[in-house]
């Protein structure tokens, strides 16, 4: 059975630790108990750590060993706007689970107003679920999951291989929107749209940026179903 891993804030001279909250997980739900082996990662290494200590505000980890992880085939961002707030913490966790690098989140035209706003209040707990995700999912590194940011920006911040999910028909369908050949350095951007769809303004936009047109299929998708269906669908062209 593989060992339990814990994201650690730093690796500092040999050992690290975790307190508050963390900590009182650890100690009071997860029952570890001085002596236990675990991995640890501070969001880019694994390393094999023993508890020297459990206490209820304190964990701390002694290094014995880093351990040899394998890269991600492909690295993948998602820019996605904004939905209610419980839908996004489903797809926070699945895109998680599925090696997702970023989660970029924006008020498209048709969002609910305010939500960009309130979203603000929401990070720390998208963090915190991002986190609980990449632990039972055994990542390496932790996504990043910003603040929301102007629909401009998003558009002009995605890399080389822009693909939009469309719900329009006709689309060409994600797989050929993929690069070829496959490399473990490609970055793919994956647009996914809010509910009711983008205006003809965005459309444009989006056009303008550089961004092709994808398809997953004659179904309309929410938003965090094709956003989670596009990952799983890269995830498994890049095996």
């Amino acid at each position: 059975m593989a060992r339990r891993r814990f994201f650690v804030p730093e690796i500092h001279s040999g050992g690290a630790t975790l307190t508050g909250d963390d900590a009182h997980h650890l100690t009071r739900v997860l029952r570890v108990e001085q002596g236990q082996k675990y991995e640890i990662s501070d969001s880019r290494q694994v390393y094999l750590a023993e508890v020297e200590s459990a206490r209820r505000d304190l964990v701390s980890f002694r290094v014995i060993e880093r351990v040899e992880t394998a890269e991600a085939p492909v690295q993948t961002a998602l820019y996605v706007a904004l939905v209610r707030f419980e839908r996004i913490e489903l797809l926070v966790e699945k895109a998680t689970e599925l090696g997702v690098e970023s989660m970029t989140f924006f008020a498209a035209e048709r969002s609910e107003r305010g939500l960009d706003r309130a979203a603000e209040k929401r990070v720390e707990r998208w963090q915190r679920i991002a986190r609980e995700a990449s632990e039972q999912s055994r990542r390496v590194r932790l996504p990043e999951v910003t603040a929301p940011v102007p629909f401009r920006q998003v558009l002009g911040d995605a890399g080389p291989c822009r693909l939009l999910l469309d719900e329009k028909p006709g689309g060409a369908s994600l797989l050929a929107g993929l690069p070829s050949p496959h490399s473990a350095a490609d970055r793919v951007s994956l647009l996914v749209g809010p509910e009711g769809g983008w205006t003809d303004r965005e459309r444009s936009l989006i056009q303008e940026a550089g961004w092709m047109s994808v398809s997953l299929g004659s179904a309309i998708l929410r938003t965090e179903t094709a956003a989670i269906a596009a990952l799983a669908v890269v995830n498994a062209a890049y095996l």
